[in-house]
């Protein structure tokens, strides 16, 4: 992992809810992951034009693992 890898989005919540459950899968996948939101969850309790939305961000180097993980467990 280089000092400057960058941040890539692997997943889009509908919801900081959502959000939390995709976090903790990842990390107990030893993948650190960070939630990026436009608005705080408090005041946007539903998606409505995307302003609910959060955001998974993880290192580029681990994107592909987070994403295969994350269908797995949509699949499932």
């Amino acid at each position: 992992m280089s000092k400057e890898e960058k941040l890539v989005e692997v997943y889009k919540a509908h919801n900081d809810m959502e959000a939390q459950v995709i976090k903790s899968l990842l990390e107990s996948y030893n993948i650190p992951c960070f939630l990026k939101s436009h608005a705080a969850p408090s005041v946007h309790l539903f998606t409505v034009d995307g302003m609910g939305e959060v955001k998974i961000m993880v290192l580029a180097s681990m994107a592909e693992r987070a994403g295969e993980l994350i269908m797995s467990d949509r699949d499932g």
